[in-house]
């Protein structure tokens, strides 16, 4: 933790209060007052749900398109990209790489500039730039165009994660969040699953206009990308404070809502640069980071390099059947996600959640790694997927209940994703000397023991440590002295803050 034991620190506590109360927004009288318990609660329960209806559908939707645009790569390769373009494994997997590189570098300043230039115009904005990056790589002629391709897929697309989960951080409780999160990323398995339906199908417009198979998949997927993004500007709502949809009182709710979560989400910070400098010095961050690359590298590694697993597993499957199989592995991820996500939310372990499923990825990928068996090696492909996904979300969720503060929050999930996104460099390169693709299972399953497990089983050992002293008043005197509005400042350093495990 942090001192607050001298009075420089304390001076400067004072200024930032200062800097704070000209854009924080008075707290709003509570329009519900003159309710009983139960119908405070329906009004309650009926907000939720219209928050859910408005935000949710629309935002997975999206996450799906980009998480297909990134990984149809590998639907694409075994439609033919690689001959075509006289790709050979070192120039393919550079392709991969390039992507990482752009998408990570720019994911720690995206959550700022969404939240100066507002979701309903940042979020289109960059959607249909990525679509363009997509649609262009249908028509690439050499290695060269298509790394092009995929440095600005990767630039582009570096907004969407990072952003929407700050977003609906900002609109939910942290007992909220994880499911909705766990739903919202479920998008990117259900685009696994989709993308294979959608490859297959693609893949008989072959020759159409003297096009490949694989140059389609690309065309159509970046058009359908485009339209979705122009939609988004009338689609996309912004800040609780702001979004149309919502009558004054109903802001008034959200708003009160989040404040006694102890959150100040809603709230019109303005920015300044103390939100990074409290970001750089929280150790939670660092090891968010961590725990984060653990699960993120192989997901990367898994959703790109499915497709030519599942064709070299020995079964002599056609391209068309080892996209379709490439289906189940996907649905069986995304339900798991979102269970975990409930089961997060209501238990508050989201620590022992990592611990659990993150068992369920290193036996599947050590069942790809030790048997030559092609049915050992599918359901091991189930088991991987299923140890994979529902920790994305959920470290993600982890990350945002513990981190309080608009612009701190939105930094410190920029770093975590951003990192856990630049370690998609290590999934592109590990690949090879297939069919057992020995280096690649083996890389796995060390991210997934050492990272995610055993960082996941240091946060929540800390944590609760951590906790322990809060509630026996062993940090009361941080805030010795101080007003209500100074506590407040100390987002999730104030004593009285507790941090989810």
């Amino acid at each position: 933790m942090i001192s607050m034991g001298d009075d420089r620190e304390k001076d400067s506590i004072s200024e930032a209060q200062r800097s704070h109360d000209e854009g924080l927004m008075d707290f709003p009288e509570d329009p519900d007052a003159h309710l009983t318990a139960a119908e405070k609660a329906e009004v309650d329960r009926k907000l939720l749900w219209k928050l859910d209806k408005k935000l949710m559908p629309w935002l997975c939707f999206l996450y799906l398109l980009a998480f297909l645009d990134r990984t149809n790569i590998g639907n694409a390769k075994i439609a033919g990209l690689s001959e075509d373009l006289g790709l050979t494994i070192s120039s393919y997997n550079a392709t991969l790489t390039i992507f990482f590189v752009s998408y990570a570098v720019f994911e720690p300043v995206t959550n700022i500039m969404l939240k100066r230039y507002r979701p309903s115009v940042f979020i289109p904005i960059i959607m249909v730039l990525w679509g363009a990056s997509m649609l262009g790589m249908g028509f690439v002629k050499n290695w060269s165009g298509l790394m092009a391709a995929r440095w600005f897929l990767g630039l582009t697309e570096a907004g969407l994660f990072p952003g929407v989960n700050y977003y609906l951080s900002c609109w939910y409780k942290r007992s909220e969040f994880g499911l909705r999160a766990a739903v919202f990323f479920s998008a990117a398995a259900l685009s696994g699953s989709f993308g294979g339906l959608l490859a297959a199908a693609i893949e008989n417009m072959h020759g159409i206009c003297g096009l490949a198979g694989w140059a389609w998949i690309f065309i159509l997927e970046g058009l359908l990308t485009i339209i979705v993004g122009i939609m988004s500007f009338w689609l996309v709502y912004d800040f609780p404070t702001e979004a149309k949809f919502l009558s004054e009182v109903d802001r008034a709710r959200v708003v009160r809502r989040l404040k006694f979560d102890k959150q100040s989400s809603a709230e019109s910070e303005k920015y300044d640069n103390s939100a990074l400098w409290e970001s750089l010095k929280d150790w939670k961050m660092w090891l968010g980071m961590v725990i984060y690359m653990g699960c993120d590298m192989p997901l990367y590694a898994f959703s790109l390099f499915l497709p030519t697993i599942i064709s070299d597993m020995g079964w002599n499957t056609s391209v068309i059947r080892a996209q379709l199989m490439s289906v189940p592995p996907y649905a069986a991820a995304a339900i798991l996600t979102v269970m975990i996500g409930f089961i997060a939310d209501r238990t508050r372990q989201r620590g022992l959640c990592n611990i659990v499923v993150s068992v369920f990825g290193v036996v599947g990928f050590t069942m790809l790694l030790a048997s030559e068996d092609a049915a050992v090696k599918y359901v091991g492909t189930f088991l991987g997927a299923l140890g994979i996904y529902p920790c994305i979300s959920n470290t993600i969720s982890w990350m945002a209940n513990n981190t309080e503060g608009v612009y701190k929050r939105g930094v410190v999930m920029g770093f975590v994703i951003g990192w856990g996104n630049l370690n998609g460099v290590v999934s592109s390169n590990i690949f090879f000397n297939g069919p057992r693709f020995v280096e690649g299972h083996a890389v796995i399953i060390a991210y997934m023991a050492v990272f995610l497990f055993g960082g996941s089983v240091l946060m929540t050992v800390l944590l609760r440590r951590e906790n322990a002293k809060r509630l026996r008043g062993e940090r009361d005197y941080m805030v010795a002295g101080m007003s209500e509005k100074e506590m407040e400042i100390l987002g999730d350093r104030r004593p009285d803050f507790i941090y989810t495990v």
